[in-house]
């Protein structure tokens, strides 16, 4: 009987909740197991049984196998299409394969053939997939903002520089980097914290006229003057005709209002009746009611000392019938200061006039102006234009400030806030393209591809020329394309796509976390950090900008110094403190691998250590990371250490769970032993002197910093190229790949090999790519 394919297996997981009873489950069970094989699992069945299971049986299963003590168990999965849904796993096997962590070297010695043999086997099997037929360009979860676009976005859309305060919740890391969409959650906290940030930026960016000054004060009525005589447990109590004032320092000449709490006793034809008196103002207020209630009066009072009479007029009495009398139970002053007739123009800044660049005039309404300003503004934050839907709901709002009192600045601030809180500013919202959406790959439409521009060698929102070209359909022409990219490229702004790819790839970032021991380098200063990380990013601006080989990271002849870099290297004759590019040639330094920033991330406090060395090659130069420890097995007893670290890296290694990954991390790092904890140049470690030899399990030996890094420009140079690839295409599309964007990947290193591999080709490629420019699945089947 045929195995069930694929879809088969993944319906009998979970069958129809209308299939009730043992004989539907039996007629399910049947259904599925009879469905037959699809073409390609079919031919892929024999290129298992008959090429890679003869090769785990020579050179795995003695150790690997179901009936052995090995976790790792490459016979558990029993046909191609096992193989196939068992991919993370086998994919991992790749790796240590081609890394040469297996077979360990105290197995069958496999010879580059049969080691080339056995990758190409399991990754047909595994990985394979129809470029044309079955092409995927993936599909990016809904992305926000992180901190750094945030930043970015706000300074180029309003001018202000607003830092995220370190009440902002960090953004998480996924793939290696911090733009990742499945991992750039909203917490309640965060969103706390974009509505507080709004009302920041706008009452920076925009200039509102100076409020007139407000002030106000509650008095009791028995602490003003004359009224000890007339209180009362509730107030006061005007039995018969008198006089109370209140007496204050009044803080702006200004339109006041008194409100008296009050009430009355009752009797004749007429209510209570107060007059109040101020200075030449006088009027009589009725209380008519015997329960309390609110009496406001208006005032125009002059800045300094008021007096405010309040007598009681009109008393009322027949005894024993009759007793009519005032009650004051509280008293509130108010103001607001009288602006001048003529109010001095605002003071705009050129932010202010960048956004609001229309105001209301004889000619022009504030409705009208409102509309101008809150399209583009809405526009430019949407990165798309804005609807008419979201343009009137956002004129209403500033209307309705407007006519609540507030100034036209006011309203357009109130607006601009409700943007940038707006999901379509926080999140980079993507669609299929308009032209054909049911198409198996979309195009992502002109807007959203300029977004993807921007974000990727910007770190910020699209410029007017980007949505230019995106409103008139311009942008996938390969020569405004081109050249757009070549300017984008030479663009101050790149220096974001410099620091936050490289610093998150070359993981500089982590410079600013390690301590040195500062007994032992005491010119190690955090001025001496920058500057280290400096380095290493302008090495990388200058193959970005300057299209070089992607090689030329690892092997350039010079690097980039000032003064005291070049002190800190011993390199004599740089005088300044502005970094210049100097020449390497009488020295032992070459590309990356020796400059301070990397050798000092890939440290301990007062050594070296092989073995992050060795793994910060595999994961960031190799894309070949090293899997955790197994957890069974138990923590290495440094006190049974002895001898040189090569002595006891030997003896850690002595452990066969160890040894898989070891034998290639420790060889690697090794090679950078002359180097010391923090990039100087050294012969000798104590009195040992150094030996910087190394061997790969596959038998690939070399010696030294410059043996590594040949090793790595011409025998690994099509790894290190495509981890370069991927690396930069997870940065630009901000989802990690999977297997089927291997096809993107090979298309991609085959437009630039012709070229040696430059790098700002590779930009321009990954841009051309269907990852970028299309949107497919997420689907792994």
């Amino acid at each position: 009987m045929p195995l069930p394919n694929q879809r088969s297996l993944s319906l009998l997981s979970s069958p129809p909740r209308f299939f009730a009873g043992i004989g539907a489950v039996i007629l399910w069970t049947a259904l599925a197991f009879c469905a037959p094989l699809s073409a390609d699992q079919a031919s892929n069945e024999p290129i298992y049984q008959e090429q890679l299971l003869p090769l785990l049986r020579t050179y795995c299963l003695d150790c690997h196998a179901v009936d052995g003590d090995s976790e790792v168990q490459l016979d558990k999965d029993q046909s191609a299409l096992q193989v196939q849904q068992n991919r993370a796993f086998w994919n991992h096997v790749v790796t240590q394969v081609r890394s040469g962590s297996m077979p360990p070297a105290d197995g069958e010695v496999m010879d580059a053939a049969n080691r080339e043999k056995m990758l190409e086997t399991i990754e047909k099997l595994v990985n394979s997939v129809d470029c044309v037929q079955q092409a995927n360009p993936g599909k990016v979860a809904l992305r926000r903002l992180n901190r750094i676009e945030y930043r970015n976005t706000i300074h180029d859309l309003t001018g202000i520089d607003y830092q995220p305060s370190e009440g902002f919740p960090g953004d998480d890391v996924g793939y290696g980097f911090d733009n990742i969409g499945d991992v750039l959650s909203l917490p309640p906290l965060l969103m706390e914290k974009y509505l507080d940030a709004a009302e920041t930026i706008t009452g920076q960016a925009i200039i509102t006229p100076l409020a007139p000054r407000l002030w106000e004060i509650n008095i009791n009525p028995a602490t003003i003057d004359n009224a000890k005589k007339y209180v009362r447990q509730n107030g006061l109590t005007l039995a018969s005709r008198g006089t109370v004032t209140l007496n204050t320092e009044i803080p702006f000449t200004g339109d006041y209002v008194l409100t008296m709490s009050a009430s009355g006793d009752q009797g004749g034809d007429d209510p209570v009746r107060v007059e109040i008196k101020a200075g030449k103002f006088q009027t009589i207020v009725d209380v008519p009611s015997e329960a309390p209630e609110n009496y406001p009066v208006s005032l125009s009072l002059k800045k300094g000392k008021a007096s405010i009479d309040l007598t009681f007029t009109n008393d009322f009495y027949v005894e024993g019938k009759v007793d009519r009398n005032f009650h004051l139970h509280h008293l509130h002053l108010e103001g607001t200061e009288r602006q001048p007739a003529k109010m001095p123009p605002l003071k705009l800044t050129d932010n202010h006039r960048k956004i609001i660049f229309a105001v209301p005039s004889e000619k022009l309404s504030a409705e009208d102006a409102t509309t101008q300003v809150l399209s583009r503004f809405g526009s430019r934050s949407f990165r798309r234009p804005i609807t008419k839907g979201e343009l009137d709901r956002l004129s209403k709002l500033a209307a309705q400030v407007r006519s609540e009192g507030g100034s036209y600045e006011e309203s357009i601030q109130v607006a601009i806030q409700a943007i940038l809180v707006s999901p379509h500013f926080l999140y980079r919202v993507e669609q299929p393209g308009k032209g054909d959406p049911e198409a198996p790959m979309p195009l992502v439409s002109q807007f959203e591809l300029a977004s993807r521009l921007s974000y990727f060698l910007w770190s910020s929102m699209p410029d007017d020329e980007l949505l230019r070209l995106a409103y008139r359909g311009e942008l996938r022409d390969p020569e405004k394309l081109r050249d757009k990219i070549r300017r984008m490229i030479a663009d101050p702004r790149a220096a974001h796509f410099i620091e936050n790819f490289a610093g998150q790839w070359l993981q500089l970032r982590n410079l600013d976390r390690v301590q040195p021991d500062t007994e032992q380098f005491p010119e190690f200063s955090d001025a001496t950090r920058e500057q280290m990380k400096r380095e290493t990013l302008l090495l990388f601006a200058e193959v970005l900008r300057k299209n070089l080989p992607v090689t030329t990271l690892l092997d350039a002849d010079y690097t980039f110094l000032n003064h005291d870099l070049a002190k800190f290297y011993g390199i004599q004759g740089i005088s300044g403190d502005e970094f210049r590019k100097v020449a390497l040639a009488d020295t032992p330094r070459r590309g990356l691998l020796t400059h301070a920033s990397v050798l000092t991330i890939t440290s301990n406090a007062g050594r070296t250590s092989p073995v992050k060395r060795g793994k910060w090659i595999m994961e960031n130069l190799l894309n070949t990371p090293p899997p955790p420890a197994p957890p069974n097995v138990p923590e290495l007893d440094k006190s049974e250490l002895s001898g040189t670290l090569r002595e006891r890296m030997e003896q850690h290694r002595a452990n066969p769970a160890c040894a898989a990954c070891h034998n290639v991390m420790d060889q690697l790092g090794f090679a950078l032993e002359n180097f010391g904890p923090v990039g100087h140049w050294r012969t000798h470690d104590g009195k040992e002197k150094i030996d910087s030899s190394g061997k790969l399990p596959d038998g690939t030996e070399f010696n030294g910093a410059a043996d590594l890094t040949n090793l790595l420009t011409h025998a690994r140079r099509e790894q290190f190229v495509r981890c370069l690839a991927e690396k930069t295409l997870i940065y630009a599309v901000g989802r990690g790949t999977d297997y089927y964007d291997r096809c993107a990947i090979d298309e991609i290193l085959a437009k630039i090999e012709d070229n040696d591999s430059r790098y700002g080709d590779m930009v321009f490629a990954i841009i051309a790519s269907d990852p970028f420019q299309r949107v497919g699945s997420r689907s792994n089947d």
